[in-house]
């Protein structure tokens, strides 16, 4: 008979100890010891993750590179674009993929959008959360046409749901959520770090045994990270987090983890009524729009991952109505904003330290790259000065301790992007020794499409740039 006893689990990463501590040994965290109970001795039978193969099949033996045939790791098509752009073609035969986010971003409607998209995809939609009839109430306002394909089923035991899935053999798996599936070989309550691990590890198993993909769904903690442990995201293939404010419309969906692909790629979407609509070209979208004689505004190129995309900045000076001067910044560093306005107080001379000054990335972004100082502190200056800055006028680099405008990579595929989008002025930093040789020697970027030009504007620090700009001595 199984011995049940109790013992420790670090929720962030997983670490077991048999008695309390403060500090996590394993990762360094505080206060994140959970006593759980444990099951020691259990029969192989009732452990999923340790029994005999789930299909059958004898045991693995191994395999010369040679051997190994390519056409057992194809591609599905899921018919949303962006997503599969993200994954790097397609989901992968075989693969276990984990969707967070916050509640209600949008992480079960992506996830029923798959066989929507696919009518002709057997899936196999198990919801730990809602009853069959809510999951056809959303399908119904996702899609106007049946799909026969889908099968849904309500149910948190994991053994009953592997089961069910070697029934219907479905060609891909849906789990909605992880934290609501448990394990009868493990004692503890459905979301602790044993169950999370011992039911992760199972379908897992059952992936790799049928080559069926599995789309996890999991929640995460107020800090933003997946819950449960840390092992979760090692033991699955790609890790995919939603960013963004429920909130706003726009939702980002960044890869954090891709055994199959490129983890610096990023796609957005729009929360409508129908569901979450792709956005191919992010630029259309977060460009200005705004009339032509206002103050403050200014547009960045910006690079998240291996995509370009140029977005709107908004800066407000106003003298400070209280003794203290505020300072605000909505999708951008707030410490970073502190640097830029301490630089151009003490390296070109404007004296902000007495103003309120408020900046906000337009569409609910956030933007980390350092290419959207420049149009950070062209829009403190362009409010400051009360001078408007041309719509068709676009910055990309960044603002150092010194006040020079230093060089950001990839400075070609930014021009090229705000080439097409019809900008007519771009200003960079000055030190782009290599870009600046390869502007000459690349046919069409000064020029592109044989149609457009753009203006480049080379300027080695803040004054230079308000010299050009603003057109001051």
């Amino acid at each position: 008979m199984a011995k049940i006893s109790k013992a420790w689990f670090c929720t962030s990463c997983g670490y077991e100890s048999t008695k309390w501590l403060g500090q996590c040994p394993s990762c360094g965290d505080w206060n994140t010891m959970k006593e759980e109970l444990v099951t020691k001795g259990a029969s192989k039978s009732s452990n999923l993750s340790r029994s005999k193969s789930l299909t059958g099949i004898s045991t693995a033996r191994p395999l010369s590179l040679d051997e190994i045939s390519m056409s057992e790791s194809q591609r599905m098509k899921i018919g949303i674009g962006e997503l599969e752009r993200l994954l790097g073609g397609g989901i992968v035969e075989g693969s276990v993929i984990l969707i967070g986010g916050e509640p209600g971003i949008g992480k079960s409607t992506l996830a029923l959008q798959i066989p929507l998209k696919c009518p002709k995809l057997r899936t196999l939609y198990v919801s730990g959360e809602e009853s069959p009839k809510q999951i056809k109430l959303r399908a119904q306002r996702l899609a106007d046409e049946e799909i026969p394909f889908c099968q849904i089923l309500a149910e948190t035991r994991l053994e009953n749901i592997i089961t069910q899935a070697q029934e219907v053999k479905p060609e891909l798996l849906i789990i909605d959520s992880i934290q609501t599936i448990y394990s009868e070989a493990m004692e503890s309550s459905p979301g602790s770090v044993s169950q999370v691990k011992e039911c992760a590890a199972a379908l897992l198993r059952y992936a790799k045994e049928t080559g069926v993909p599995v789309i996890i769904i999991g929640h995460i903690t107020k800090d933003g990270t997946i819950a449960g442990p840390k092992v979760l995201e090692h033991i699955v293939d790609v890790v995919l987090l939603f960013e963004g404010d429920n909130k706003h419309s726009y939702r980002i969906l960044r890869s954090v983890k891709n055994r199959f692909g490129s983890t610096a790629e990023l796609a957005i979407f729009e929360m409508r009524n129908n569901g979450l609509k792709e956005i191919t070209n992010p630029s259309e979208i977060l460009t200005p729009m705004h009339a032509n004689n206002l103050s403050g505004i200014a547009t960045a190129s910006v690079l998240d991952g291996s995509r370009p995309f140029l977005i709107e900045v908004q800066a407000l000076v106003s003298t400070a109505a209280y003794g203290m001067p505020q300072r605000s910044s909505t999708g951008y560093d707030y410490k970073r904003l502190n640097m830029l306005l301490a630089v151009l107080e003490k390296r070109a001379g404007f004296k902000l330290s007495t103003k309120d000054v408020f900046l906000n990335i337009a569409g609910g972004l956030k933007v980390i790259d350092p290419a959207c100082d420049l149009s950070v502190v062209s829009s403190i200056l362009s409010s400051n000065f009360d001078l408007e800055i041309p719509r068709e006028t676009c910055f990309a680099a960044e603002v150092g301790l010194s006040g020079e405008i230093r060089p950001v990579s990839q400075i070609d595929r930014r021009i090229i992007e705000a080439t097409r989008l019809g900008y007519k002025d771009i200003y960079i930093s000055a030190y782009n020794l290599l870009e600046k040789y390869n502007r000459r020697n690349t046919p069409g970027l000064n020029n592109h499409s044989g149609k457009d030009h753009i203006n480049i504007h080379e300027v080695a620090d803040i004054p230079a740039l308000c010299r050009d700009l603003f057109k001051t001595n």
